[in-house]
């Protein structure tokens, strides 16, 4: 049974929140409304997942992300799901760069329905990732001012897709009969044709495969 922590300042959201994770078999470990309250729970309790929002008490700005960030930089691979009316995209790349545990961000007014909310939860709490398109869209703008997979041969889209099944550059070279550095060297062009070229502040394997996934 998966423990969560609800970071949200409205009180109906955050209980509504509440209720449709308990009824989904989930245990609410904390529903807190502000940034000091969210990095406290979140360093004490240890959930296997947290949902929060962005925008926080006391300053109503950053508040979520720098608690989140925070958190994870004294539990690294701690499970966070963003969920907000907001794209923050310089605290969204930080929170990928590590590739380390469960990630998310979700729009709030993009979230049609229960089902997929929930199924979003459990990836992030497994370890997975789930990013809406738009807040992948926004991260890659920067990066891309065309389709970005366009240029890929079509040894390097083999090499992607096998990539956002999660497996390493050992696992594609037996499943593709290719050499690991032969891999390696398709890694690299991917990289470069998708614009990622190296940072701080981003995790390329990361950014390719969410490219990926928003072009299917």
């Amino acid at each position: 049974m998966n423990r969560v922590l609800i970071a949200e300042d409205l009180y109906l959201l955050r209980d509504g929140l509440v209720h449709l994770l308990q009824a989904h078999g989930f245990t609410v470990v904390a529903a807190v409304e502000s940034g000091p309250e969210l990095l406290k729970g979140l360093l004490e309790l240890r959930p296997d997942v947290s949902i929060v929002d962005v925008r926080l008490p006391p300053t109503f700005t950053d508040e979520g992300l720098q608690a989140s960030l925070a958190a994870r930089t004294q539990v690294p691979g701690l499970p966070v799901l963003v969920l907000s009316q907001h794209v923050e995209q310089l605290y969204a790349r930080e929170l990928l760069a590590d590739g380390s545990g469960g990630i998310g961000y979700l729009l709030k007014d993009r979230v049609f329905n229960a089902e997929q909310f929930i199924d979003a939860v459990r990836r992030v709490a497994a370890g997975g990732t789930a990013m809406d398109p738009e807040v992948i869209a926004k991260l890659l703008a920067r990066n891309a001012r065309h389709e970005p997979l366009a240029a890929l041969t079509p040894r390097e889209r083999e090499v992607l897709e096998a990539m956002a099944g999660g497996r390493s550059n050992a696992a594609i070279s037996q499943r593709l009969y290719l050499s690991e550095s032969a891999v390696a060297k398709h890694t690299a062009s991917i990289f470069a044709k998708l614009g990622l070229a190296p940072s701080d502040d981003d995790n390329r394997r990361v950014l390719a495969v969410l490219a990926y996934l928003n072009s299917r």
